[in-house]
C-alpha cells in the first residue's frame, strides 16, 4: 500500500466489520497482481466467509504513436521544418462507418 493512500480513503466494506490491518491486506494483494497500475478504490463485500473484490485503477496515460515515412514517434515537437510540411501535406484517411 502505497505511503499517501491509506486503506480507509480508498477501502469501503459491506456486509460486516474488517479491521483496518485486513483492509491493508487486501489493498496488498490486489497491488501486488498489479504492480505497475494505482489502485483508485476497492469494495470490499462479505458474504459470510467469503469476500468480493471489485477495485479499479487510476487512467494509465495514454501517448499516441504514429509511424511516419518509417520512424515511430511520439510527438512532432522536435521535427524539422521540412517533416513537418511531409506531414502537413500527407493524405488523411477518415474512417467511415457503414
Amino acid at each position: 500500500m502505497t505511503d499517501e493512500m491509506t486503506s480507509e480513503s480508498i477501502v469501503t466494506v459491506e456486509g460486516g466489520e474488517m479491521s483496518r490491518e485486513e483492509q491493508g491486506g487486501y489493498v496488498r494483494h490486489v497491488e501486488a497482481q498489479y504492480p505497475n497500475r494505482k489502485l483508485k478504490y476497492l469494495h470490499i463485500k462479505l458474504d459470510g466467509d467469503y469476500a468480493d473484490l471489485s477495485y479499479e485503477f487510476e487512467d494509465v496515460p495514454f501517448e499516441r504513436i504514429r509511424r511516419i515515412t518509417g520512424y515511430l514517434v511520439g510527438t512532432m515537437d522536435r521535427w524539422n521544418n521540412a517533416k513537418r510540411a511531409e506531414e502537413r501535406d500527407r493524405v488523411k484517411h477518415g474512417v467511415s462507418s457503414c
